[in-house]
């Protein structure tokens, strides 16, 4: 079977470079699955799991805060904000951080600040289930 070269980075550093038989990453409008000789494509991503698939063996699950994906027949390129592996992910920060957005989405005045703190929430929400995620795949459920 082909692969594909993965690359994911943030401004932290390299968090993986390998090979992939596919690469499943947030877009921005849904989730899009990248195999060898894929489309050309630039796109947003939104908070969520960059998932890199080796046949069962050997995958990479990643949260990532947004960022850019892009992709090359042969080449996928994520440029998160933020990038942080699955098993690394801190529970305990990662429920303080959706707890403050909560209690800030309440204390907001404008518009704006309450859609600042509803970002704020959806990237606390999108690293838990990363997380979760990622402890349902370890434990084979």
């Amino acid at each position: 079977m082909s692969t594909i070269q993965v690359d994911i980075v943030s401004a932290e550093g390299q968090i993986f470079s390998g090979t992939a038989e596919m690469a499943v990453c947030p877009a921005i409008q849904g989730d899009v699955g990248v195999s060898p000789k894929h489309t050309p494509l630039l796109t947003s991503l939104r908070a969520g799991e960059v998932r890199v698939l080796n046949g069962g063996k050997d995958e990479v699950h990643v949260f990532v805060s947004g960022g850019i994906l892009e992709v090359q027949p042969n080449q996928v390129t994520v440029l998160a904000d933020t990038a942080i592996r699955a098993g690394d992910i801190d529970e305990a920060a990662a429920i303080e951080a959706k707890q403050r957005a909560e209690e800030a989405i309440e204390s907001q005045k404008t518009d704006a600040e309450v859609g600042l703190a509803q970002a704020d929430l959806a990237v606390a929400i999108a690293r838990l289930q990363v997380l979760e995620n990622y402890r349902k795949r370890k434990s084979g459920r």
